[in-house]
């Protein structure tokens, strides 16, 4: 087998550890929303005791709204944060700093029960935010940047399936059988203290990424031997090449910073791109499905609707496998337009259902099936691919602070989604979905006329892409300018 399609026990032990940061993430997102009921009763109980008297609807909701959002807001602060890391400690070893955030809210949500404080229940939920949104920058460039290219795009997928398999333990673990009840609540939510061991063991076995090495560090036999363990093989000479290439370009570039980054003209097109592609994944309308999903199907008619939610957990990690096999066969741009498509079609069907269900009891069946339909989509195309995209559209020099960007985009649209869909909801009924529909639409026709198609490309020839656009309006940058940007090799 071509070494540059091997899966070797490094790579795949690397990608797999890395990827437990993902699946971290998709826990957190996910874990608040199926005790709710029983933390509120805990937050009422807690209230009485202080104070002596029940506490108010509206006080009780303030309560409630701000321990589900401060998630993302930690989450914002932790992506724009990436770059600081990446640069000094390297991908690996940030990967590893950043699960001392991990235990840090495992001590608090596990033991906010016992202290009667759900204060420290939103301490721990802003500092794992602060962790999730760390690993949203850590786990994308470090699987792209130890995986061959012939393999980027699928074991990319990974961080995704990483993010979905937490969601649906989540579900799981939330049902009232087994953590989400009176007593076991504070084991759910401290639960990530598990695979946060899991990977601080696991870690410092697995190598750092070759790239960091050669290019930050110029530590070159390091990153030969590091490739030869995880391509299981001596030859590596077109990788090296491939990486001293980048490293001569970033010799150009130098280390770019985020005010660089929106400076230089070589980079607009990549950074519209790459926040256009983050806001199409969180604007499309799945978190509306994932925070709210038992509400919907409630409306919906469905009489468990828990375990409807739990079907759309199931459906979300069997298309993201199905992501997974496809992505180095159909390719990035085209997985995401398809996406994007079937999700307008999902969305439009919900609204037809949702609409017409007072009338037709059937409708219930058909609500389901657009649920089941929009988070399928989601998953073959706007779920994985803006996350390991962002890395392939940047070469090393301004990578860190791309993805940083691309991150605080991702998180302060998720956060915009989770706090204003209730209301939005309240006031367009069953037509909510045709707000996202018209998003959905929009977002095909940037990626139809904009995004590049980067499967089977090495990180260089996808940012010559870029260099070649800026050198097209070279009449309007000097060429001293250009020069300055790596496009000289390009002219």
């Amino acid at each position: 087998m071509d070494s540059g399609k091997r899966l070797t026990f490094p790579l795949l032990m690397a990608v797999g550890t890395a990827v437990l940061g993902s699946l971290q993430f998709g826990y957190n997102t996910g874990v608040i929303n199926a005790p709710q009921k029983i933390i509120e009763k805990f937050i009422n109980e807690t209230w009485f005791e202080r104070y002596q008297e029940p506490i108010t609807k509206g006080s009780l909701t303030a309560i409630w709204s701000i321990s589900v959002s401060i998630f993302s807001v930690g989450g914002i602060f932790g992506s724009f944060s990436v770059g600081l890391f990446v640069n000094r400690f390297g991908r690996r070893n940030s990967m590893l700093m950043a699960n001392i955030l991990a235990f840090i809210s495992a001590i608090l949500m596990g033991f906010s029960k016992m202290a009667s404080s759900w204060e420290m229940l939103i301490a721990g939920r802003f500092v794992v935010g602060l962790y999730s949104g760390l690993s949203t920058g850590f786990v994308p460039m470090y699987v792209g940047e130890v995986s061959p290219t012939a393999l980027r795009g699928a074991l990319g997928t990974l961080h995704q399936l990483g993010i979905v398999v937490g969601i649906l333990i989540a579900q799981v673990f939330g049902l009232e059988a087994i953590m989400g009840n009176d007593d076991l609540w504070p084991l759910l939510l401290g639960f990530i203290v598990i695979p946060a061991v899991l990977q601080c063991i696991l870690l410092p076995l697995c190598p750092k990424s070759p790239r960091f090495l050669l290019i930050n560090k110029n530590e070159e036999n390091k990153a030969k031997n590091v490739l030869k363990k995880l391509r299981g093989t001596s030859d590596v000479s077109s990788d090296m090449q491939e990486m001293k290439e980048e490293s001569r370009q970033m010799m150009r570039e130098k280390k770019v910073t985020i005010p660089e980054l929106f400076r230089q003209p070589l980079y607009r097109q990549p950074l519209l791109v790459a926040v256009i592609l983050q806001l199409s994944q969180q604007l499309s309308g799945i978190n509306a499905i994932f925070y709210y999903s038992t509400r919907i199907f409630e409306k919906a008619g469905v009489e468990q609707p828990v375990y409807a939610t739990i079907g759309a957990g199931v459906v979300n990690t069997a298309f993201t496998v199905v992501s997974l096999f496809v992505v180095e066969r159909a390719g990035r741009r085209s997985l995401h337009l398809l996406g994007l498509l079937g999700m307008a079609g999902s969305a439009i069907l919900m609204t037809i259902a949702l609409a017409l269900l007072e009338q037709l009891k059937w409708m219930s069946y058909l609500s389901i099936v657009a649920i089941f339909s929009f988070v399928a989509f989601f998953e073959i195309g706007p779920g994985p691919i803006p996350w390991f995209i962002v890395a392939e559209l940047f070469s090393q020099g301004p990578r860190p602070s791309a993805m940083a960007v691309a991150g605080f985009s991702n998180w302060t649209a998720n956060f915009i989604v989770g706090m204003t869909f209730q209301y939005v909801e309240e006031l367009c009924g069953p037509y909510v979905f045709v707000i996202f529909t018209v998003l959905l639409l929009s977002f095909f026709v940037f990626t139809y006329f904009k995004v590049p198609e980067t499967k089977g490309r090495t990180f260089d020839e996808i940012s010559a892409g870029f260099r070649q656009t800026a050198a097209s309006g070279a009449e309007k940058h000097s060429p001293e300018e250009l020069n300055s940007l790596g496009a000289d090799s390009q002219l």
